[in-house]
Order: structure tokens, then C-alpha cells, then sequence
């Protein structure tokens, strides 16, 4: 099933939603219209119970290039017109980075070329990078005089740690995909003609796999980077509580006991 979107096109096979930014002719750019398309796309991809994996990329050489400039260009042709950038943000690029973080079901960033500014912070808001060979990382926002946003600082610490997280910001220097994958940016590094495949595979498992269990073990995941230990140990025991009494985990204990494959079915 194909969308009918101008900014972005969607497609759905075998419990897999496929989200492509598609504006090739300026590397994926994101503006107003991708906003609201990306934001229903995944709103509607959170409430189909089919869609149990989530696959986010680009359409021709690009991943994203971060903010369309060329969009508020004439803000900067007369004084006094920049953009309220707090608004601007909190409206625009907020809400999309917390609903990849916070969606209760697996979201893949197939990164196929350049994710510059913004872009990177796109991709390092999903909760796996699979990448083409000849993509990059570019957190380029110093090189227009402003601070990593779309909680880049916050997941580029969590990814590589303090030393390299400044060095990517404050220099501004390209990322080459296998330079990602030895620092931990990244998970996969695959050739370029290998990237839907391989893509497609990781997705697919993923969506075999007991989508509620996923979605909770996000949640332990974000709660766990500023939990004390008993806190994070309390946390874990209600949602444990909650994921045993699904149908999937009654599921895999019977499929182990009776020595057969699991068959999971998300709730």
C-alpha cells in the first residue's frame, strides 16, 4: 500500500511501515509540509496494530539535510525577520523527536546518504542506524553559528560518549558510516546496493519479534539514563508486571517448553 503524500511516501508489507523523506532534489530537507506528513505518518503507524516495526529514510542521495533553509530564507533578507527559533522548534521538531523516542514500537533510521544538522538528530532519535557505506554524519549546525537541537546532544552523549559527542559538534566534520560504526553511532554498515535488503531483514525480524515487550524495553531504556539504581530496579519490576501478562510472553514459554519456534502477534 503506497501514501498519497507530497513530501513523504509510505508504504506497509509484512508488519513493516516504511516512512521515505521524499524531496531528492534538496537531500531531503525538512520543511513545513514534512512536518505535519511525518507526524501523521507516525501517528498513524503508532495506532495500526499491524505496523509492528517502523522503517525511516531517504528518497534518491540523501538521508535528511536537517532544516530547508531555502524555506525561511526571506526572513533574512530584512531586519528584525529570524526565527522565532524556540517556537519554531517546539512546534516543529520537538514533537517529532519524542514520538520516535517514545513510540511503543522498533524504529529503524536506514541511513542512505548524507544526515546533516537536524537530519543526524532524526536519525539518532530512532532506536537503530543501518547504513549505506557512503553515508554521512554531519552535525553541521555550528557552521550556521548555532547549538545541536532536536536533542542531538542528549543522544550523541548517549551513543559515543562526551569526547567525541564535542568533537562532532563543535568542529562540524563529516562522519564517514564506517567511522560511525567504530564509535557506536551506528549499528550496521552495509554496501550501498545491500542497504533496502538488509534493511528489509533487520525490519522484518524486528516485527516477528513481541511488539509490547519492545515497546517496554524502550521505556526502560529512556528511564534508565538519569534513574538511581532503585529506582531503575523498581521501574523494571512494574513493567515486568506488565509484559508477563501479555499473550506473547505466555506465548514464547509455551513455544520453549513444547521445543518450537515462537509465533508473536504483538500484544
Amino acid at each position: 500500500m503506497m501514501s498519497a503524500f507530497t513530501t513523504i511516501a509510505t508504504s506497509s508489507a509484512a508488519g513493516v511501515m516504511t516512512i521515505t523523506l521524499n524531496r531528492p532534489d534538496s537531500l531531503n530537507a525538512y520543511n513545513e509540509a514534512m512536518s505535519i506528513e511525518l507526524t501523521t505518518a507516525l501517528k498513524a503507524a503508532q495506532r495500526d496494530d499491524a505496523v509492528r516495526c517502523i522503517v525511516l529514510t531517504g528518497a534518491g542521495r540523501g538521508f535528511c539535510s536537517g532544516q530547508d533553509l531555502a524555506e525561511v530564507q526571506e526572513r533574512y533578507s530584512r531586519p528584525g525577520g529570524e526565527l522565532d527559533f524556540a517556537t519554531h522548534l517546539r512546534q516543529k521538531f520537538n514533537p517529532l523527536v519524542t514520538r520516535l523516542r517514545t513510540i511503543e514500537k522498533p524504529v529503524i533510521a536506514a541511513v542512505n546518504g548524507v544526515a546533516a544538522g537536524a537530519g543526524a538528530s532524526f536519525a539518532l532519535a530512532c532506536d537503530l542506524r543501518i547504513c549505506a557505506k557512503s553515508a554521512t554524519f554531519v552535525m553541521a549546525f555550528v557552521h550556521v553559528g548555532l547549538i545541536p537541537d532536536s536533542a542531538a546532544c542528549l543522544t550523541l552523549l548517549q551513543h559515543v560518549g562526551y569526547a567525541r559527542a564535542a568533537e562532532m559538534c563543535l568542529l562540524g566534520e563529516k562522519i564517514a558510516a564506517e567511522q560511525a560504526l567504530a564509535w557506536g553511532l551506528v549499528n550496521r554498515v552495509v554496501p550501498d546496493e545491500q542497504l533496502v535488503d538488509e534493511t528489509r531483514k533487520l525490519a522484518t525480524k524486528l516485527a516477528s519479534l513481541p511488539t509490547r515487550a519492545i515497546g517496554l524495553t524502550k521505556r526502560a531504556l529512556s528511564h534508565a539514563w538519569t534513574a538511581t539504581l532503585e529506582d531503575q530496579l523498581e521501574y523494571e519490576a512494574f513493567l515486568q508486571d506488565t509484559a508477563g501478562n501479555t499473550a506473547d510472553h505466555r506465548e514464547g514459554v509455551l513455544a520453549f517448553l513444547e521445543k518450537r519456534r515462537p509465533k508473536f502477534e504483538g500484544r
